[in-house]
């Protein structure tokens, strides 16, 4: 998980943001056609999805991409979100956003990263490296983040689980 102070977006750190704040109804968007390299947009989510968002909600960006994980591709060829899209989520209040990838964003493009990163975190928790998002029978679900209580860090590893409650 990735915080604020993570790109200097603010001070804040993962020691410092609410508990209220990683247990969120999370919408799974069906992003299994962005292929590698792609580009998530606001067009990927479904509009039975933008019709019920509340702001607070959150999503999971479903690429399929943790099948990749332990190759050279899982790193450099993962589906990024747009800035379109992130832009989308601070303007929606999306509370938290997951990907599988290892990252939001190219990380082989320090411009790209750094941009959508601070994008983000001036208000969205970014979840990095998901997976089994495929065992999901809904596309609606209880999002529980739970992070190491770090002191002044800018980041945690985090067990997340969904729970199908919706």
């Amino acid at each position: 998980m990735d915080t604020p102070i993570h790109f200097n977006v603010s001070r804040q750190t993962i020691d410092e943001i609410p508990v209220t704040d990683f247990v969120r109804k999370a919408w799974v968007v069906d992003a299994r056609h962005v292929g590698s390299k792609g580009l998530v947009l606001v067009s990927d989510i479904p509009l039975e999805i933008k019709n019920n968002f509340v702001s607070g909600d959150s999503l999971i960006i479903w690429t399929d991409w943790s099948q990749y994980l332990g190759t050279q591709k899982y790193r450099d060829g993962l589906p990024r979100i747009s800035e379109e899209l992130a832009n989308w989520c601070l303007d929606k209040g999306v509370k938290m956003i997951g990907v599988e990838p290892p990252s939001i964003a190219d990380v082989n493009n320090i411009v790209e990263v750094t941009k959508i990163h601070q994008i983000l975190l001036k208000n969205v928790v970014i979840i990095e490296g998901l997976t089994n998002i495929e065992k999901l029978k809904s596309n609606c679900v209880e999002l529980i983040t739970l992070p190491l209580k770090i002191k002044g860090g800018d980041g945690s590893p985090a067990r997340v689980i969904a729970i199908e409650k919706y």
